[in-house]
């Protein structure tokens, strides 16, 4: 179990640049071990990551930590140096475009070539030594190698132990390979590989499992499992959160630490909103009688006043006033003792309905398109065997990291770079020029434009107040719709580029989703199911999740590999 606190928070706030608050308040302890951070999308767990490592400085309070901190983040394009796009085949990771019929709601975004010594975070290092075995290094390349004079020789190690599938294995020859010729799932292999090659004693790992398979999936639990330190998870995966010493919730600004995996912790949330609910259901009916009871008071009170007022006549003037005030001041009694009993039990009510979970779920209602039974929309041929995508058919494409799923679906998106890169005895035809796409990095949101701004791009002849309504039903509101895009969490991101799709006019006859389940929580996966099912256009799908794909009601799959 986690002992010795390694991060420590005290009284951390923070807001963004626009004066929207994302956390206040926060106080807690990060020990040695392993932690997951939980919390619905949005709560602001990447945020909280970003405190700790440095990237973001608290709007108050502190974050201290025992040594040096090492992150993967949520995103890898663009997320700091040595850290490449995570494309799921060849040539993923080079600027993206899109033809004029592809709806994505996006703006393109130039990524950086990197290697997959950049990956593992040695990449200047081995640039550094190789000078300096040229004999050309200067000051800052020796400054760089240090004493890390075999820092080829470790990141070969650190790359063979690794399991990427087949045709997929890695060694010290490979350090000067382009990262984005790795899957999105072995880049992460290679990231987590390079944060256990540096040895930092605190980790933090976002969203680790997006995009690997069964085989990735595997050696990533192996090494959490191995791990030593201090390591926070933060994960919506279930299988991953049976890997942890301690769960860290965040919820509604604060954080609450419970001792145990999270099955256990999902266990001590359900007996103790069994209990909650119980005493809403005792307060609701004391609340009921104590209104019973003061209405009846109130009533007896008016009769009594009646009662007196009809024998104030027969009696000397004196004595009716005296009668009088005594009755009016027993009746004030049973008024404030009756109101005061009620309030009471109103407010006792109240705060047990306080303590009930109630989170807001997404609401995806996507537009129907109209396509009929018989239409043709696609065909996928993959070694010479040919499935046609047929009216609102839903087909999943699978197969291990590395395979070229997603150039499979840049194939099938038409997207201009898509034909640098063939696919051996593969081809992907649309036959509808109405195709909606979800890639798996969101990489295209243009970071710098505020959400509101991105999905005007998308639907500009919709009114903003309609914008807004919708991106609220997607939970996106308020403040958020006002912020950069940068600043938006990877659920948050999916949202605003799901917006494009709901919001395509003519709607899409084809979506095609890459991954498209990375990054949500499992409330907002159901509602995503929900509606993909209810979808009555065609749906092409790469996915590793098979929860998430037996829940879609498959009409059929592609395998690659």
């Amino acid at each position: 179990m986690p002992t010795s606190p390694s991060v420590v928070l005290h009284d951390v706030s923070f807001s963004w640049p626009d004066g929207s608050v994302a956390l206040t308040h926060l106080t807690a302890a990060f020990g040695r071990g392993r932690t997951a951070l939980v919390g619905r999308n949005g709560a602001g767990k990447s945020t909280l990551v970003r405190l700790v490592t440095g990237e973001l400085t608290p709007t108050a309070g502190s974050v201290s930590t025992t040594g040096p901190v090492d992150h993967l983040p949520q995103r890898l394009v663009g997320a700091g140096p040595g850290l490449p796009s995570g494309a799921d085949a060849p040539g993923a990771g080079a600027p993206p475009g899109s033809g004029p019929a592809v709806r994505r709601g996006l703006e393109a975004r130039p990524a950086t070539r990197r290697t997959v010594a950049d990956l593992l975070g040695v990449g200047p290092q081995v640039r550094a030594l190789r000078a300096v075995l040229a004999g050309d290094a200067t000051a800052a390349d020796l400054d760089a190698v240090d004493d890390a004079w075999d820092v080829e020789d470790r990141a070969g190690a650190a790359l063979a132990t690794l399991d990427l599938g087949p045709g997929g294995a890695l060694d010290a020859g490979d350090l000067d390979r382009p990262a984005d010729t790795l899957s999105g799932g072995q880049a992460v292999l290679v990231a987590v590989a390079g944060i256990r090659l540096r040895g930092r004693p605190i980790a933090l790992l976002d969203e680790p499992t997006n995009n690997l398979d069964r085989r990735a999936r595997a050696a990533l639990l192996a090494m959490v499992d191995a791990w030593r330190g201090t390591l926070v998870v933060v994960s919506h995966d279930r299988e991953l959160l049976e890997h942890v010493d301690e769960v860290v919730e965040l919820r509604d600004g604060a954080l609450t630490v419970f001792g145990g995996r999270f099955s256990a912790f999902e266990e001590h949330l359900a007996v103790q909103q069994a209990a909650v609910a119980r005493e809403v259901r005792v307060a609701e009916q004391r609340h009921r009688t104590e209104q019973r009871q003061r209405i009846e008071a109130e009533t007896s009170i008016a009769r009594r006043a009646r009662a007196g007022a009809a024998s104030a006549s027969s009696v000397p003037k004196i004595l009716a006033n005296e009668r009088r005030k005594q009755a009016e001041a027993t009746a004030g009694r049973l008024r404030s003792g009756h109101a005061s009993a009620e309030a009471a039990a109103l407010a006792t009510a109240r705060e047990a309905a306080r303590r009930v979970r109630d989170d807001e779920d997404l609401h995806v209602t996507l537009p129907d398109p109209g396509v009929a039974a018989s239409r043709r929309i696609a065909t996928i041929t993959v070694r010479a065997r040919s499935t046609v995508v047929q009216g609102p058919e839903r087909i999943a494409v699978v197969g291990d990291n590395g395979v070229g799923k997603t150039t499979l679906l840049e194939h099938l998106v038409g997207l201009p770079d898509a034909r640098e890169h063939p696919l051996p005895d593969t081809t992907a035809v649309p036959h509808t020029d109405r195709i909606g796409h979800l890639p798996q990095q969101k990489d295209t949101l243009d970071d710098d434009a505020t959400v509101l701004d991105c999905v005007r791009r998308a639907a500009p002849d919709v009114p903003v107040p309609e914008l807004r309504n919708r991106l609220a039903r997607l939970l996106v509101r308020g403040d958020t719709v006002d912020r950069a895009v940068r600043t938006l969490s990877g659920g948050e991101r999916f949202r605003v580029a799901l917006a494009g799709l709901v919001l395509a006019d003519p709607p899409p006859h084809l979506l095609v989703l890459d991954e498209p389940t990375n990054d949500l929580d499992l409330a907002s996966v159901d509602r995503l199911v929900s509606a993909l099912r209810a979808f009555r256009g065609a749906l092409v799908v790469v996915s590793h999740d098979e929860a998430f794909l037996d829940a879609l009601d498959l009409d059929g799959r592609v395998e690659l590999g």
